[in-house]
């Protein structure tokens, strides 16, 4: 009853689970092969995670593994790929709000470099220049803020026709802050030529 087996059914089964193997086996029936060893499994293992040994090296491995995704995500912002986007630039209603601010001209993107100009005129020592300074951005900054809101409301007018049963909460604030930048230094880079329609 507990006697080994003898050599001749040993190699006997090993015959039969050779035969199992070459024949094509039913998904329904059993497996008709032994289970493997834990230690041929694992050196089967396709797929192997390589675990690190300490903090430093998993800290390392993080670092590596974000920047990839972020440099990703920069050749995604100069290319245009939708796909590999940040999340606050995804999605047909963005890429439309994007392609609305860039299609038109604004007193806004302008805004930067004036402000440059005015902080240097500020700092020469001449009162004539530094009221002279303080006015020209007071009336740039207003010109700014009625072309905020011209732009607004067009864009959420748009939204609104293109886009009706979308959530858009944020995105004629994201629409803005683009048109404050420059269109060459615009991220992701601007798709259509200024006078297109979106």
């Amino acid at each position: 009853m507990f006697r080994r087996r003898s050599d001749e059914a040993t190699s006997s089964a090993t015959a039969l689970a050779e035969q199992d193997d070459a024949q094509p086996r039913d998904p329904q029936a059993k497996k008709g092969r032994p289970t493997p060893k834990r230690s041929e499994a694992q050196a089967n293992r396709r797929v192997r995670v390589s675990v690190p040994k300490d903090r430093k090296e998993a800290s390392r491995q993080s670092r590596e593994r974000l920047r990839a995704e972020r440099e990703k995500q920069r050749e995604a912002l100069i290319n245009g790929d939708e796909r590999a986007l940040p999340a606050r630039d995804k999605g047909p209603v963005r890429k439309f709000a994007r392609d609305y601010m860039d299609s038109r001209w604004s007193v806004a993107e302008f805004f930067l470099p004036f402000a440059v100009l005015i902080l240097i005129l500020s700092i020469v020592r001449v009162p004539a220049l530094q009221l002279l300074s303080t006015l020209l951005f007071l009336i740039f900054l207003i010109l700014v803020i009625v072309d905020f809101v011209r732009l607004g409301l067009g864009l959420r007018r748009a939204l609104a026709n293109r886009f009706p049963d979308t959530d858009s909460r944020g995105t004629v604030m994201y629409g803005l802050m683009r048109n404050l930048q420059l269109r060459r230094l615009r991220l992701p880079k601007p798709q259509v030529k200024r006078g297109e329609h979106p």
